[in-house]
């Protein structure tokens, strides 16, 4: 879903009139990425060798920096130029330094086995839930720029994904339950961004 963010943001630009949704396309091609490797990386996929459950939630926690703090961003795109190439540099350069602190154990535990969540990984939960709280607040700032049906996805989008942070603050085993209503929020978060960009990008310029 996070991929077909960024192919309809991207193949719909042309129609879009403001570069909020274009920038959140890219960046989510980007949160895509952390994802894929967060799950190739889930214990139990036998994919990277010598790693345990920490790795996929190290992983998990990166992308959803990225994703809070890309919300939060998007907001101050509205009416100024958006410089695509710098904007792909930018992302590129964080995801490799990100995955490499976490294969290169420079990235905090977020995970022991035994043990489950640690500080660091909690704390983050709570501050990304912030980050996108107040990326709600610059995005009613906006709201004018959106069309009603649009503003209310996308604000259900950000409440369900701090749904989602929330959920993840409680499980203490990579197969707990709040762990997958975790992940179901996650997807619905995105189908929602999703949707957003195909009635702006879409629909709503045939109407």
């Amino acid at each position: 879903i996070a991929c077909g963010i960024f192919m309809v943001a991207w193949n719909s630009r042309r129609f879009l009139d403001n570069n909020y949704l274009l920038f959140l396309g890219i960046a989510y091609l980007f949160i895509a990425g952390f994802d894929l490797v967060h799950t190739l990386g889930y214990k139990g996929m036998a994919i990277f060798k010598g790693y345990d459950t920490n790795l996929a939630t190290q992983l998990w926690i990166a992308a959803r920096y990225m994703e809070s703090l890309s919300l939060l961003i998007a907001p101050l795109f509205f009416g100024q130029t958006i410089r695509i190439r710098l904007i792909f540099i930018i992302y590129i350069g964080v995801f490799l330094l990100s995955v490499g602190s976490v294969f290169g154990n420079i990235f905090p535990t977020c995970f022991v086995e035994g043990t489950g969540l640690t500080i660091f990984k909690k704390i983050s939960e709570y501050i990304i839930s912030l980050i996108l709280i107040g990326a709600i607040i610059l995005l009613f700032q906006k709201r004018k720029e959106f069309d009603e049906g649009v503003f209310q996805i996308l604000i259900a989008s950000i409440a369900v994904t701090i749904t989602s942070e929330l959920a993840f603050t409680f499980y203490i085993h990579a197969y707990g339950l709040s762990n997958l209503i975790g992940h179901i929020l996650k997807i619905i978060s995105f189908y929602l961004i999703y949707k957003a960009i195909i009635e702006t990008g879409l629909v709503r310029p045939y109407d």
